[in-house]
């Protein structure tokens, strides 16, 4: 399993780079990336929350599929994604994520997407997403901008929430899987 990086990593806020073919290891690195995925309980994981600034993040809502019917077999690799739109009403739903445990707020997304993007097998792919997949995908494609999800959030929120935020970066929180704090010394640590 792959240690997640904490809110106010400096990996969090690049742009990411795409990668070739010959990047290394690639296969380890996306099996590696769902198992941290299942492990932290999380349905994406973006490279760069792995400290990686690559164009890459994985996805699986196949937990859902009873409820969500959009999530019926959306289990996917995204290399060299590209966002071509969004559209659709936009709708605002709480999201949550693995860089920032413990904190979930309303975030407001289009509830449709277009993106281009390689998959495992470097086969092309240009597909529209709806509803709570699209959601998905935004947030996780944000990650490879360099965007976190409370970048999205209502200013007073945000204000609100400041103190928990930085507990995070300075890993004064308890998860249950590895994570990467920024503000301490010892870089890894896994909280119970």
């Amino acid at each position: 399993m792959l240690p997640v990086v904490a809110y106010g990593h400096p990996t969090l806020r690049k742009v990411s780079q795409e990668i070739d073919k010959d990047y290394p290891d690639l296969e380890n690195l996306i099996d590696a990336m769902f198992e941290t995925m299942y492990e932290s309980v999380g349905i994406g994981l973006a490279a760069p929350q792995v400290n990686k600034s690559i164009r890459l993040f994985i996805a699986d809502a196949t937990q859902y599929e009873d409820e969500i019917p959009e999530a019926r077999g959306f289990k996917k690799v995204f290399i060299n994604p590209q966002i071509i739109e969004t559209s659709g009403e936009p709708v605002s739903l709480d999201e949550g994520c693995l860089s920032i445990p413990l904190i979930r707020e309303e975030v407001t997304r289009d509830n449709t997407v277009r993106i281009q993007y390689y998959d495992k097998d470097w086969q092309f792919h240009d597909d529209t997403y709806n509803g709570y997949v699209a959601r998905i995908i935004q947030h996780e494609y944000d990650h490879l901008e360099g965007i976190l999800f409370t970048d999205k959030i209502n200013p007073l929120r945000k204000a609100l929430i400041k103190k928990k935020l930085n507990d995070i970066s300075k890993g004064k929180i308890k998860v249950d899987y590895k994570m990467i704090f920024p503000s301490q010394k010892k870089k890894l640590t896994r909280s119970y």
